[in-house]
């Protein structure tokens, strides 16, 4: 089967760094590439362009200092993956705390519960993956474990935006953010 070659997608520079313009392969070092940042959650490289989502799974790199959680205590339908580039965090997994360092990898079967937090005395640097699927979707039960780190909701949803209103968080801003981190 013979198919035309994917084009390159152009990468244009935003106040946040280099994003993605249209379909296509791009390569960006994540010194360049657009970043988000929250008070509460920390940044990230989500390395998507305007055009929204890739389409099969979802990937960034996320920086969260000691204390900040990276998302709210949730369990979703899809499988994901996380290794520890730099630092350490705290894993809440099915009301468990464990420790991870550098290069310690999680894998999250669909429907576990699980959440991180920044520890150490340094930011914690995390790759991150998972995959999309239709409808993507995901609970936010009570956690005591994750209420204790300030990532755990009063009331179980199924609604993103119910989870997040209720604890005070603010979708994530565009912003330039140095790497790798301090």
């Amino acid at each position: 089967m013979s198919r035309d070659p994917v084009p390159e997608a152009e990468l244009v520079e935003t106040e946040a760094g280099l994003k993605p313009e249209g379909e296509g392969w791009f390569v960006v070092n994540i010194a360049d590439a657009a970043a988000v940042a929250s008070d509460k959650a920390g940044h990230a490289w989500t390395f998507e362009g305007e055009s929204g989502a890739f389409p099969h799974f979802g990937i960034n790199v996320q920086v969260l200092e000691p204390g900040q959680p990276s998302t709210l205590y949730h369990a979703e339908e899809a499988q994901e993956a996380f290794l520890v580039l730099r630092g350490e965090c705290l894993l809440l997994v099915e009301e468990e705390e464990r420790t991870l360092r550098e290069w310690d990898f999680f894998y999250a079967a669909p429907w576990t519960r699980h959440g991180f937090v920044g520890a150490g005395i340094a930011p914690c640097a995390i790759l991150m993956v998972g995959a999309r699927l239709p409808g993507d979707p995901v609970h936010y039960p009570v956690s005591e474990a994750a209420k204790k780190h300030g990532a755990g909701v009063e009331v179980a949803t199924d609604s993103p935006d119910d989870a997040y209103a209720s604890v005070g968080w603010e979708d994530p801003k565009p912003a330039r953010r140095p790497w790798p981190p301090a």
